[in-house]
């Protein structure tokens, strides 16, 4: 994450919490961060300085006025007055950083080669909660790669029970490799 996307994510945050509409506005991020992934021309537009900031900042306007809370709308202008529209998804996670902190919510990233069922997702957050004394904010990965088996990854640690690796592991050890 770049320094301007955790400073601007987090100063966003903290007028949010200061004002208690901190899940609200998170909501809105999360949202306009997927439509932004899905409508990469839209994020072109806003970022083309051949336009001008008055432009830009009216296109911004009237898309989501009315839409979003107005300080999610002044935070977007901002980002394409200063021409830092694509620090967007860096700003939202530094902005849900902020609130996994401050709500004691822990982000686990799950990589599996299929989804996970309703039932195997629950059991590993009741598991994950169990162990961190926290709640759980689950991400999941689909990646065949790895086979079979669940790569997590929490609070910077990195806990790997995939069949690729116990593979790979394995071939280390019959080739007499170092591990």
């Amino acid at each position: 994450m770049t320094e301007f996307g955790r400073e601007y994510g987090e100063g966003l945050y903290a007028l949010c919490a200061e004002e208690k509409i901190e899940r609200e506005a998170l909501k809105e991020l999360q949202t306009l961060k997927t439509a932004f992934r899905e409508n990469a021309d839209f994020v072109k537009l806003l970022a083309n300085l051949s336009i001008s900031k008055g432009e830009r900042t009216a296109i911004v306007d009237e898309t989501f006025k009315g839409k979003i809370h107005v300080y999610v709308l002044n935070f977007l202008k901002i980002l394409v007055e200063r021409g830092a529209i694509q620090a967007f998804p860096e700003c939202v996670e530094a902005y849900q950083a902020g609130y996994n902190r401050d709500h004691a919510i822990v982000e686990a990233r799950v990589t599996t080669a299929k989804p996970l069922r309703a039932e195997q997702r629950e059991k590993l957050i009741a598991r994950l909660r169990e162990m961190t004394g926290k709640d759980i904010a689950v991400r999941e990965v689909v990646d065949p790669a790895v086979m079979g088996g669940i790569l997590l990854e929490m609070d910077g640690k990195r806990y790997d029970n995939t069949v690729l690796t116990r593979l790979k592991t394995i071939k280390r050890s019959m080739s007499g490799e170092a591990s």
